[in-house]
């Protein structure tokens, strides 16, 4: 227990869904826990691994149903530790990721209370897994760029578009469900090739997982309709090509039409 004192914060990254691809360090912070504040896609299999008695506080934020404001949970995070509790603040993903963990680490520095951090397995990585894909491919994608396209209520989705519109680079996009349109939209007006492979993955690592295979062009038609409820990412890019060649090598035809492994057709 000497990493993991009373009165001390933990921001464990929960992984993408699927327990089994929790490190091995988060699962052990999670069963020494005596309160875990946790994220709204946090699986009940993750909780599941924390002991007898631990308190459990839902204090996940989804799009437009936000349970508790960024600043109410730094304060509830500071208050636990300062009373000695175990703390661990678990977020899916990664907690450096997208994960508004600067807040919470500033929150607990300010506190004088001790914070540290345990990475997981971001979604990216677990989509590009559940395609048999790589991010990167030499000689064709060199390099890898993680954006959000979460943007404040009433506001525009502001990026470098110039700069991500780049045909030697692989594009991954979280929260990308929505803003699909302006995605496809900006990226081809930057100079990105309207048939450019994209892969959208919903709820990867999780047994409803589903992915489709398509083009920039088409893209907002796909994400509007065949995605669902679950939470979704956009890889674009040359790379993704073959993961698409061995998605389809993997379906039946009898099959196709109800597979995970979905290829929306590449032309109107």
């Amino acid at each position: 227990m000497s990493d993991f004192p009373d009165g001390t914060v933990w921001l464990v990254g929960a992984g993408p869904g699927d327990p089994e691809l929790l490190t091995r360090k988060a699962e052990r912070l999670i069963g020494m826990a005596t309160v875990v504040f946790h994220d709204a896609l946090v699986g009940t299999g993750v909780l599941d691994m924390a002991a007898p008695g631990t308190r459990l506080v839902h204090v996940g934020k989804r799009s437009g149903r936000h349970s508790k404001d960024q600043g109410t949970i730094d304060r509830l995070i500071v208050a636990a530790a300062l009373s000695g509790e175990r703390v661990v603040r678990l977020k899916g993903g990664d907690p450096a990721i997208f994960g508004r963990a600067t807040e919470e680490l500033d929150a607990c520095h300010a506190a004088g209370v001790a914070v540290r951090i345990c990475p997981g397995v971001t979604a990216a990585s677990a989509a590009a897994a559940s395609l048999g894909a790589s991010l990167t491919l030499r000689g064709l994608a060199r390099k890898l760029t993680f954006v959000t396209a979460h943007a404040r209520a009433g506001e525009a989705l502001d990026l470098d578009w110039a700069t991500l519109a780049d045909p030697e680079a692989t594009l991954a996009v979280y929260m990308g469900k929505a803003a699909a349109t302006d995605v496809s939209r900006n990226l081809i007006a930057a100079g990105l090739p309207a048939d450019t492979p994209v892969a959208l993955v919903e709820s990867a690592s999780l047994p409803e997982e589903r992915h489709f295979h398509t083009r920039l062009d088409l893209l907002p038609l796909v994400a509007r309709t065949a995605l669902g409820d679950g939470p979704a990412l956009l890889l674009i890019g040359r790379a993704l090509a073959k993961g698409q060649a061995a998605s389809m090598a993997a379906i039946r035809p009898e099959s196709s039409l109800v597979s995970n492994r979905q290829s929306l057709p590449a032309q109107r």
